[in-house]
């Protein structure tokens, strides 16, 4: 009878405890359950999009620039980087004589009929109306922007054609990058004797400016030009093969693209493409034309006739091959270097240089 019993109180103290025991271990699971799904919920909240909240509880929205979103970083020696090149002697143009305004005035003229001796009574003749329409200085802001890019290359891209069709064609292209640094130079009169004097200049800048790219390669040796195309289809394409992550635009999108000025090295600029079809496949010697990057201008003499000339950043390039397998051609930046002397004046002669130039600030005359 005892043995009986301690067996029993033996059993149902095991039972006890197994009790104890499973309680525990559901308590600790639904405790479990309950912070996965604290965590999981947590996680929910930081990944749905919404407004961003500010420290005072006011909802504000997050509006990134196009060219912040995400930056392209290349290896040194990759990206070629022309700083701007804004010059004191670009901030003014004359003096010139505003012809079309003297025709369009005689009676301005101090004729003699009226004068005695052709000259008015109290002021010197210099300071006629006549003779300071003859004597005009034009003045203004001069900008200048950073110009980077990739190597010149090429790739067979699918080329609209019209009525719908394409043709395989090979397409030259260049990828650049622009940044605005400020740095603009503006004249500044000081009143002197009651006249404006301009003997100074201050450096300004602007919270973004906009590039109007317009660009031209040339055979140097043949003086055939081709202007820069858009291939909607290419620039995927040119995108992927250059591994360009952020937004890439053609030369009419990147028109719309405010460039944003920063100082910092690392600044991720705004990204673009350059396009050429139809380039002889015979070129050794060419040129890229870059115009937009400045406001600068002057004008090849004075008179109606005269044209006038932007400012343009021209890259020299030299391709030593054939138009057999193009695509395996290497085109390198820079003018070919001889050791020959007359062989080298002869290659800066194609290049309508005076000395060899990887690149150089140039005036070219507005088609």
């Amino acid at each position: 009878m005892t043995i009986a019993r301690f067996r029993f109180s033996t059993m149902r103290s095991f039972i006890l405890c197994g009790s104890i025991f499973l309680g525990v271990a559901v308590a600790a699971a639904q405790e479990g359950n309950d912070a996965v799904r604290e965590v999981d919920a947590a996680k929910e909240t930081e990944d749905a999009p919404g407004d961003a909240t500010g420290s005072d509880g006011d909802k504000t929205q997050t509006e990134k620039d196009p060219s912040s979103e995400q930056q392209t970083d290349f290896a040194p020696g990759v990206v070629t980087v022309v700083p701007g090149d804004p010059s004191p002697e670009e901030t003014f143009t004359g003096p010139l004589k505003l012809q079309k305004f003297l025709d369009a005035h005689p009676e301005l003229e101090w004729a003699k009929p009226t004068f005695a001796d052709g000259s008015p009574h109290f002021d010197p003749r210099s300071r006629t109306l006549v003779e300071m329409a003859k004597q005009v200085v034009l003045r203004r802001e001069v900008y200048c922007m950073e110009f980077s890019f990739k190597p010149l290359r090429h790739i067979y891209v699918d080329v609209p054609v019209g009525g719908g069709a394409t043709q395989r064609k090979l397409v030259w292209y260049m990828v650049y990058r622009v940044r605005y640094r400020g740095g603009d130079l503006r004249p500044v009169a000081d009143e002197i004797g009651g006249a404006k004097l301009y003997q100074r200049l201050e450096s300004i800048a602007y919270e973004s400016r906009r590039f109007f790219p317009l660009a031209t390669l040339r055979d140097q040796v043949s003086g055939q030009e081709v202007l820069d195309r858009i291939i909607p289809s290419a620039k995927s394409v040119i995108a992927a093969r250059e591994q360009i992550t952020a937004p890439l635009y053609n030369s009419v999108e990147i028109s719309n693209q405010p460039i944003p000025r920063s100082n910092d090295k690392s600044a991720p600029g705004v990204w673009g493409v350059l396009t050429w079809v139809d380039v002889n496949p015979n070129v050794d010697y060419l040129s890229v034309y870059v115009s937009g990057l400045t406001n600068a201008f002057k004008q090849q003499g004075e008179g109606p006739d005269a044209p006038y000339q932007r400012k343009s950043l021209q890259l020299n390039f030299f391709r030593p091959g054939d138009a057999m397998m193009q695509t395996e051609d290497v085109i390198r930046f820079g003018m070919p270097n001889f050791s020959d002397e007359e062989e080298q004046a002869e290659i800066v002669q194609k290049y309508d240089m005076k000395e060899p130039l990887d690149y150089r600030w140039i005036f070219r005359s507005v088609n």
